[in-house]
């Protein structure tokens, strides 16, 4: 078995621990802003629909309350620990989770287990993955306080004794571009570089990226290199085909997602206004990404008279891919072998903890199975080095 390399895994998740926001907001929030009660209830997925509803009858779950909003905790957001079998649409308390998916030092732990030496880590159910649960609160002014007590819980407490192995990665208050810019800023004195941002904010009820609204916060990372990461589900919107369709359809298409989003990305001009940007998309895997840049370039070309980009994109949009686009993958063994035709130095490897796809605790034998026909020099890459690189890790 050759030496392989400590994995810098660049999509993992938070689970928000109970007292993140009660211990942070001021006391007028107490009832109001985001907490953990336990009840009891029982949640389905049926005709492509969550539901959750209280019942005496049901099991004991702790189900986060923020306004009018109640969201259980599912055991496919903290599967790790369980069997393929075990991990059902069921609700949970925290003491059925294992301790790392909410305490920094467990999670430290089980890093060590896996041969994952840093991760970076997106928020949970609660919060969604790009904070975008605060865009639809009423009270605007808890929202920008919950981002952050976020963003304070994230720099403080969960990444504050790892040594650097706990990478920060910020939310926004996605409602406002300027207040986005100011939160960058600030975070980036802080110590955070990469922050959180939906795949499509259209689903979100928010400007497009086709339009100019965005280019404070483009030029606010720009200006500090802060990364945006955008991760699957970040838009609150998964594709499916129809009501009926069973999970596992919305569960093999997410990176459908992915592939609309960097489509966006290149034909939005935003990439040529600000040449120094860098994104990063999460648990899309990898494969979709050829077609997808080839597609770009022959509409580009092919359908100039009336594409309504020929003007404002000056080269083939595939040409913006390397210098400003990474994706992670935690098995594609189908984009691995293509992976002259995507750039070795764009894909990064994700362990996905805590969650039902994560290959946690078989994160280092996954990798060196994906990675075998690889020279070490690509593995090192992929497994770590272009994760480090992206965020700056020393």
């Amino acid at each position: 078995m050759k030496d392989f390399p400590l994995i810098v895994s660049a999509d993992d998740h938070v689970l928000e621990p109970k007292d993140l926001w009660s211990s942070r907001l001021p006391a007028k929030y107490e009832g109001i802003g985001p907490r953990v009660v336990r009840e009891r209830g029982t949640a389905e997925f049926r005709d492509g629909v969550f539901t959750y509803e209280t019942s005496n009858a049901g099991e004991l779950v702790d189900v986060w309350y923020y306004e009018d909003v109640r969201v259980p905790s599912m055991l496919t957001g903290s599967a790790v620990g369980y069997e393929l079998e075990e991990m059902e649409t069921k609700v949970v308390t925290y003491e059925d989770m294992r301790p790392g998916c909410y305490d920094p030092k467990a999670r430290l732990a089980d890093m060590d287990l896996s041969g994952v030496e840093a991760s970076l880590c997106f928020p949970n159910m609660f919060a969604r993955f790009a904070g975008q649960r605060f865009v639809f609160g009423t009270d605007k002014e808890l929202s920008k306080q919950c981002v952050r007590a976020y963003n304070d819980f994230m720099l403080d407490e969960w990444c504050g004794d790892s040594a650097g192995r706990l990478i920060p990665l910020g939310i926004l208050p996605l409602w406002d571009a300027d207040l986005c810019a100011d939160e960058v800023r600030l975070m980036s004195s802080r110590g955070i570089h990469a922050m959180c941002f939906t795949e499509i904010p259209y689903y979100l009820g928010l400007p497009s990226l086709h339009t100019t609204y965005w280019d404070p916060l483009f030029r606010a990372c720009e200006e500090t290199s802060t990364v945006l990461m955008m991760h699957i589900g970040s838009g609150s919107k998964l594709p499916s085909t129809s009501p009926d369709a069973p999970a596992a359809v919305l569960n093999t298409l997410p990176s459908v997602n992915a592939a609309m989003s960097m489509v966006d990305w290149l034909f939005s001009g935003a990439l040529t206004r600000f040449p120094g940007l860098k994104l990063g998309f999460a648990e899309c895997q990898i494969g979709w990404i050829p077609y997808f840049l080839e597609r770009s370039d022959e509409v580009w070309e092919h359908n100039r008279g009336w594409n309504e980009v020929w003007g404002k994109i000056p080269e083939p949009p595939s040409s913006y891919f390397p210098d400003h686009i990474f994706c992670t993958f935690f098995s594609d063994n189908f984009g691995l072998r293509h992976l002259d035709e995507i750039g070795a130095d764009n894909v990064m490897f994700e362990t996905d903890y805590p969650h039902s796809d994560s290959n946690w605790p078989d994160s280092r034998e996954v990798a060196m199975k994906q990675t075998e026909f690889l020279d070490d020099e690509t593995t090192e890459k992929v497994v770590r080095g272009n994760a480090r690189r992206l965020f700056g890790l020393t």
